[in-house]
């Protein structure tokens, strides 16, 4: 039988964190272990990866089912630290729903709570069983679906103002498929978040946009996850070429520089304290 994460009382599961109308999970995205740390000592229970930090860690393409190995190994990583850890897993790294379901098993048992596995546009029935098969296996797992109808696909078939057909059509295959939450990714307008949220059983990721609304908004709006991305580890390398610049042009670099010490203890400031899952 597979047990629950053991947390602290003051600690709410990470499908709690969902479910708190008016106060999404706002979930950064983490690259390794000294920036999950470093999220986490600022009071982040919840944590989540990137991946394209990881495969443009591992000089390898994204979305493109390179990086397994390479996810396995940070969810390692990161997985018995004191915080909530979903992972980022591409499209489970295979069309076969057995293979994802290994995946899963394997995720859960380092530690994580949460994956997110993105359809890619491929077909939805493919994506379904996929979750099935997740859910199946290790049901206390949160599988956030998402859909690239907006990320990749153009909006998908949405005018004026509605969600569109292929957007609802999938998102509803994977809520019936068990799927705990649905994210779509480049999703931006106001209107189509509330009508979205309103059509759906489940509650909505969507992805932080510093062009689209604030978290306030929507928060206002009904989505009850608010992701990072990538955006954190686009940040730090934009920091880095800036200050490279500041420094050949003679001036002081700008902006927050953690001290040597604090990065060779990022996490001497977390509270929060929980084991790893186990099985028994």
């Amino acid at each position: 039988m597979t047990a629950e994460p053991t947390m602290t009382a003051t600690v709410p599961s990470f499908a709690a964190l969902h479910l708190r109308p008016g106060e999404p999970l706002l979930l950064p995205n983490a690259w390794d272990h000294a920036s999950a740390a470093a999220l986490a000592a600022r009071g982040f229970a919840a944590i989540g990866t990137t991946s394209l930090a990881v495969a443009a860690a591992a000089g390898l393409p994204d979305g493109r089912g390179a990086t397994r190995d390479q996810t396995l190994g940070l969810a390692l990583t990161l997985g018995s630290e004191p915080y909530l850890l979903s992972v980022d897993a591409e499209d489970g790294f295979s069309d076969d729903p057995a293979e994802v379901a290994e995946l899963a098993r394997q995720l859960w048992s380092v530690g994580v709570v949460g994956i997110n596995l993105e359809d890619g546009l491929g077909p939805a029935a493919r994506h379904a069983a996929k979750i099935a098969a997740v859910k199946a296996a290790v049901p206390g797992l949160f599988v956030n679906a998402r859909t690239d109808t907006y990320w990749t696909g153009g909006g998908g078939d949405g005018a004026g103002g509605t969600v569109g057909t292929e957007t609802l059509h999938r998102l509803d295959a994977y809520q019936q498929a068990g799927a705990d939450g649905v994210f779509v990714p480049g999703l931006t307008d106001p209107d189509r978040i509330h009508l979205l949220v309103r059509h759906l059983d489940v509650p909505l990721n969507i992805l932080y946009s510093p062009t689209g609304p604030t978290v306030a908004r929507l928060a206002d709006l009904g989505v009850a996850r608010v992701s990072l991305g990538s955006f954190l580890y686009r940040r730090a390398l934009g920091a880095a070429l800036d200050a490279v610049a500041d420094i050949a042009a003679g001036r002081v670099p700008g902006g927050t520089t953690p001290s040597y010490a604090e990065v060779c203890a990022p996490d001497s400031s977390v509270s929060v304290r929980r084991s790893a899952n186990s099985s028994g």
